[in-house]
């Protein structure tokens, strides 16, 4: 099914699989302790040993062994328990992950470097194949240069190590037939244990909830390192093929919101023709033998870290990567909630048909010099780095639409012929991307006495074409804050942050090219972990303004004149404890957003709220057992548009959709033997029926159904 074109990955998969046996032999398992606050390393989030509690500003660490034991399944899935964090912004997904952080979208990095750029066109990261996923919330272009105020998602990849020594091998069967092994084997390449290997492999076959669409996966990820006291270098292999289609059927409102109970809309004529049926979440739109979204990405990444002397240490990372990816899809066609071209009882729609095969390649370095001073009864950790980053991205897509009608809620596959080659080649338009930036940044933290004090420069130097327009931006950000410890654990901070992201394009009437999007934040919080406890609690308090927006009240031209501002605000607590045999994780936050033409942001919950408990005996008769269970509430959310309704088919109509929210139970049981365990896992336990979100423009997104997974690990 697979046909890997990289044999340099086979290769080197290969050495390390035949080294494992005699290296392992003596090998005994070892039980992980639970760490409640998480570790962040030199190549994680904030780029910095400094502890996330003395750290002024919020960052989430979840291990693996958290997200794995509460089921997780996809990126999304591992920040479902993360308090500010949506992870399934748009329901069930195949296509990619679309996790929101304090109301916004923002980046993926994986060890620092920026993982996605452009749409579909890059293979989706397993998460087998991590140590850990990080949130960095707020803006960081200090750190990591252009991006959205909302944040950073960063994750962690498994490499080879003297401390990386896990073998195990786990197979998975669950829901819609999948089937999935794995295996996770370190390996001593010396005798010294200065040489280390590590070979991470995915293989997973499966279906989905909906009839047709298949998810399936190939990753091989091979690594070496070799480290001594003063050194660690690592190189990391990454191939990673999947095989399937998209689960985003963008599904008329009338045969899903409309007709589900849980959506209400403004205008009541937008629903008047729906029969009351509503369509499974099961439901396919597309057309078999002609959707697919395959994917294939390879990655070459170099990690570097030489201590110097007891004050100085140069670290850096470098990463080659390219992808591919074969993206086909017919969906209904829609021009707009309650336009009467969507077919009103859902029985006659017109399909549109989309074919955008994609590539992207990049080149990415991020070195840095990391100083430890001290100055008087002042002590400084000194952060000076460089990140220079170059990516190109192509996609030829074609979108045709025909004028024969298709039964949503009756559907009849392939009465409908396939566009030809010749049709989608006469349709296809080239879209082109080219990213070149540098930026140069200084971020120190200095603690004095109960004080720790940040502060963070940084210049960015952007080169951003799109086949037609090459322009160029540059832009200085700023980060401050100040945290004081108190002998409680109790320790408050206030912080401020900047970011910037580049659009390409001129003002329609100056003609001068759009400026950057800017994000501030300030934020005020609290943490506390009382000495001596495994209890550890965060909360925040957080303003955010995003500018340099397009103001939909702009005339003549909305989309390039840059007067619209966003605001978000926020609150966000999030508490680990461990009582007994027992470990709780609750998190709560709640938003309050208004984009510049006063509505709140779309798809996004004004509350959430969750809950995990997990019982694992120390002692006694149940020792070895473990049950966790957890609760997932998220509160409505809405989305403001325009449609053109029958009655009135000349004028716009201003139209609120509001998705009900919804609350989830998930659900663990394990039992952990000398050298193996098995588990069973329930997402969404009691079979919820919900919508993710349903847009404004006329499509509902459905949610994750019941998801059973057993897993089988065996140790050695």
């Amino acid at each position: 099914m697979f046909r890997p074109r990289n044999t340099l990955v086979l290769a080197t998969s290969g050495i390390l699989s035949f080294a494992a046996p005699a290296a392992l032999a003596d090998s005994e398992p070892a039980l992980e302790t639970v760490i409640v606050t998480g570790k962040l390393s030199t190549f994680g989030a904030t780029k910095s040993n400094i502890p996330i509690l003395e750290t002024a500003r919020s960052v989430a660490v979840i291990p693996a062994e958290e997200f794995l034991e509460r089921g997780a399944l996809t990126l999304d899935d591992t920040l479902n328990y993360t308090a500010g964090v949506v992870g399934d912004t748009f329901g069930f997904s195949t296509r990619g992950d679309f996790p929101r952080v304090r109301g916004l979208d923002v980046p993926e990095y994986l060890d620092n470097i920026q993982v996605l750029f452009g749409n579909y066109n890059n293979a989706r990261s397993d998460i087998y194949t991590l140590e850990q996923v990080e949130v960095l919330k707020g803006p960081a272009s200090v750190l990591y240069g252009q991006g959205s105020p909302g944040g950073v998602l960063n994750t962690v990849s498994k490499r080879a190590g003297r401390d990386a020594m896990e073998r195990e091998l786990v197979l998975d069967y669950g829901s819609h037939d999948r089937i999935q092994g794995a295996a996770d084997i370190g390996v001593r390449l010396s005798e010294s244990g200065d040489w280390n290997g590590r070979l991470v492999a995915v293989y997973r076959d499966s279906g989905t909830q909906l009839d047709v669409v298949d998810d399936d996966a190939l990753v091989l990820a091979p690594s070496i390192t070799y480290e001594n006291d003063r050194a660690r270098y690592s190189l990391l292999l990454n191939y990673t093929e999947r095989e399937g289609d998209t689960a985003h059927q963008f599904l008329p409102l009338s045969v899903s919101g409309c007709a589900s109970g849980n959506v209400s809309i403004s205008e009541p004529n937008i629903c008047a023709g729906s029969t009351g049926e509503e369509v499974p979440a099961s439901r396919y739109v597309g057309e078999p033998g002609f959707n697919r979204y395959d994917t294939e990405s390879l990655s070459v990444t170099l990690f570097g870290e030489q201590r110097m002397n007891d004050w100085l240490a140069l670290e850096g990372t470098a990463r080659y990567r390219d992808n591919e990816a074969d993206y086909r899809q017919t969906w209904v066609s829609f021009l707009g909630a309650g336009n009467p071209r969507t077919g009103p009882d859902g029985t006659a729609l017109q399909r549109s048909w989309y074919d955008a095969p994609a590539s992207s390649e990049q080149f990415a370095l991020d070195a840095r010099a990391r100083l430890d001073l001290q100055t008087g009864p002042v002590d400084h950790e000194v952060l000076v780095g460089v990140n220079y980053q170059d990516v190109s991205t192509l996609q030829e897509a074609a979108f045709l639409s025909r004028p024969t009608t298709f039964n949503v809620l009756r559907p009849v596959y392939g009465a409908d012929p396939l566009p030809s080659a010749a049709e989608l080649d006469a349709a296809r338009s080239r879209r082109s991307s080219d990213i070149e930036a540098i930026g140069y940044y200084l971020n120190t933290q200095s603690s004095v006495g109960n004080w720790v004090f940040t502060a963070g420069l940084r210049y960015d130097d952007v080169d951003t074409g799109n086949g037609a327009v090459t322009q160029r931006d540059d832009a200085t950000s700023y980060a401050v804050g100040a945290l004081y410890k108190t002998a409680l654990g109790l320790n408050p901070y206030i912080s401020y942050a900047e970011s910037f992201q580049p659009v390409v394009g001129t003002d329609a009437l100056t003609s001068a090219p759009l400026q950057p999007q800017e994000g501030e934040q300030t934020e005020l919080g609290i943490k506390f972990q009382p000495p001596g406890t495994r209890s550890y609690l965060t909360a925040a308090y957080f303003d955010i303004e995003q500018s340099n927006l397009p103001n939909p009240a702009a005339l003549p031209n909305a989309s390039t004149q840059q007067e619209g501002v966003a605001t978000i605000t926020g609150f966000e607590v999030q508490a680990q404890t461990v009582v007994g045999d027992v470990y709780l994780d609750l998190s709560y936050s709640v938003l309050d957003t208004e984009s510049p033409d006063g509505a709140r942001f779309p798809s996004i919950p004004e509350e959430q709220g969750s809950v995990w408990a997990t019982w694992r005996p120390a002692a006694g008769a149940l020792s070895g057992f473990s049950v966790g269970a957890g609760l997932r509430m998220a509160g409505g959310n809405e989305s403001s548009g325009t449609a053109f309704l029958a009655a009135n088919a000349f004028a716009p109509t201003p139209v609120v959709v509001r998705t009900d929210g919804y609350t989830l139970v998930d659900a663990m049981l394990a039992y952990e033997f000398a050298r193996a365990s098995v588990s069973l896992n329930l997402r969404n336990l009691l079979q919820e029926e919900y919508y993710g979100t349903c847009l404004a423009r006329g499509d509902c997104f459905p949610g994750e159904e019941r998801t059973v997974v057993a897993r089988v690990t065996y140790r050695f």
